[in-house]
């Protein structure tokens, strides 16, 4: 009797890596020397951040992703820290805002340009105190506008409503050691942290309660990392007692604990909640490897590894919304090497140029589901979900504008008609904000005009240009039946 091998079925199976052309690389970046596992980047769909080096404080710089080749020396950063940045994220409700954490204890929340830095951003929107050591760790709340978390090597963990300037929580006795990172749920209404302890934690931030902790998560010394997967499970990256890396998941029971290789670099998961694909990129590693997570065991499902020949520095990941649909792109990674970055194209390979609806299922959008305020009061909410299939067209950005309270209230206000925050209308304190309701529903009239005015423009440009692309095919095939081509 022969037993023949079955190969586990998944679309993912063929997934491969692809670097860019040099000349759609960022060359001449001299990224960050600082000793801390972070990424050292984050981008969106606009913009590029790396932490880079500078003399005498902390910087990163931001670049329109449509800013490729050699980066001039003289290209302004953003450079308000006193200390060495450690930790950059943007803001997934609004493209031109992001935060930074600093080893000069401070978080600091910044505008960008539409069209990017023209000259030093050294201004920043609002500058978050309350931490009493350096702040390694920044991570947005994915569905509520403005709630922002950090985490410091003080051990404490701090919720902040970037809107008002406000601290909102304070986690100070969670974490015995060093946080080395932290990752909401779908929902964030709850996070899950890694700790030098070697415990992974899930926490209720509002209640500042301990759900969940799992002791000895990893056995090895060196630094773990916890993320939540779509379905409340938690996916671990770390090392064993003999230094092996290590990936594991936890339900919170371990579900299952595979080991990797002997390599010292700390592992970074990127997780996309719409393919259940976790790609696990080593510091100073020169790979890419990716795992399909399913409900049936092993669980962690190894599907390939993407090699280079250079070692990353550090490593962005685009959000779904930024990828190239048309391309059948699943991810797109930014690789940081010593004095550049390397985009890293991630496909499905399919000979259909269609929507590829399995690929694409509806995926977190840049509106906030919640204001601060209803977070704070208890809601939760899932995130807005928008549709890859036709081109997305956001709104347009609004600024950050910071409406701070007045400390000496004993009383909580509610949002104050002057206080605005990220994504929405900000509105000044004048003698307008005394007229009559009926005139602020003709100005909202005007704005969803004006809205629709320009998805309309959009609409007839794209007509236009897929107009011009028949006409020029017409031509093509008139010239080969004529025996010209």
């Amino acid at each position: 009797m022969s037993f023949r091998k079955v190969v586990r079925q998944s679309k993912f199976r063929h997934v491969f890596g692809q670097p860019v052309k040099n000349d759609q690389c960022y060359e001449d970046i001299r990224v960050s020397r600082v000793t801390w596992d972070s990424t050292f980047c984050a981008v969106n769909p606009k913009f590029l951040a790396v932490i880079v080096e500078a003399s005498g404080g902390g910087a990163f710089l931001v670049l329109p992703l449509s800013k490729t080749g050699r980066i001039d020396k003289a290209y302004p950063t953003v450079c308000g820290h006193t200390g060495p940045v450690l930790d950059i994220d943007w803001c997934p409700h609004n493209d031109e805002v992001i935060a930074s954490g600093s080893e000069d204890c401070t978080v600091m929340v910044w505008q960008i340009p539409e069209n990017g830095l023209t000259s030093p951003l050294t201004e920043p929107v609002v500058v978050l105190e309350g931490h009493t050591k350096r702040v390694g760790i920044i991570a947005w709340h994915p569905t509520a506008r403005n709630v922002l978390l950090s985490a410091g090597c003080d051990n404490v963990v701090l919720i902040w409503n970037v809107g008002t300037a406000e601290e909102l929580y304070r986690l100070d006795s969670l974490h015995p050691d060093l946080i080395y990172n932290v990752s909401w749920n779908h929902n964030g209404s709850l996070f899950c942290s890694a700790c030098k302890d070697k415990s992974v934690r899930i926490i209720d931030p509002r209640r500042g309660t301990l759900v969940a902790e799992r002791e000895k998560a990893h056995e090895g010394a060196r630094p773990m990392r916890a993320i939540f997967l779509a379905d409340g499970k938690v996916f671990t990256t770390g090392f064993s007692r003999m230094s092996e890396r290590q990936l594991a998941l936890w339900d919170p029971e371990p579900m299952a604990l595979q080991e990797l290789d002997s390599s010292n670099g700390a592992l970074l998961p990127f997780y996309d909640p719409d393919t259940s694909v976790v790609y696990v990129c080593g510091k100073g590693d020169s790979s890419i490897r990716y795992f399909e997570i399913t409900e049936e065991p092993p669980y962690i499902h190894f599907l390939n590894t993407f090699t280079s020949k250079e070692p990353q520095r550090g490593m962005g990941s685009m959000p779904k919304r930024g990828l190239e649909v048309s391309k059948c792109e699943i991810a797109r990674f930014y690789k940081l090497h010593e004095r550049k970055c390397e985009p890293i194209v991630m496909t499905v390979p399919r000979k259909s140029d269609l929507f590829q609806d399995d690929l694409y299922p509806d995926t977190a959008g840049p509106e906030a589901a919640l204001e601060a305020e209803e977070w704070v009061s208890g809601r939760d909410a899932d995130p807005i979900l928008i549709s890859l299939r036709e081109a997305y067209v956001p709104s347009k950005q609004r600024d950050l504008k910071i409406s701070r309270r007045n400390v000496l209230s004993d009383s909580r206000p509610a949002m104050a008609p002057g206080s605005s925050h990220l994504g929405a209308p900000a509105s000044t304190t004048t003698a307008a904000d005394a007229t009559p309701s009926g005139s602020l529903a003709r100005a909202g009239e005007a704005g969803k005009l004006e809205e629709v005015m320009q998805e309309l423009r959009a609409l007839r440009a794209l007509v236009k240009e897929q107009g011009d692309r028949i006409c020029r095919l017409e031509e093509q095939l008139g010239r080969m039946e004529n025996g010209d081509a």
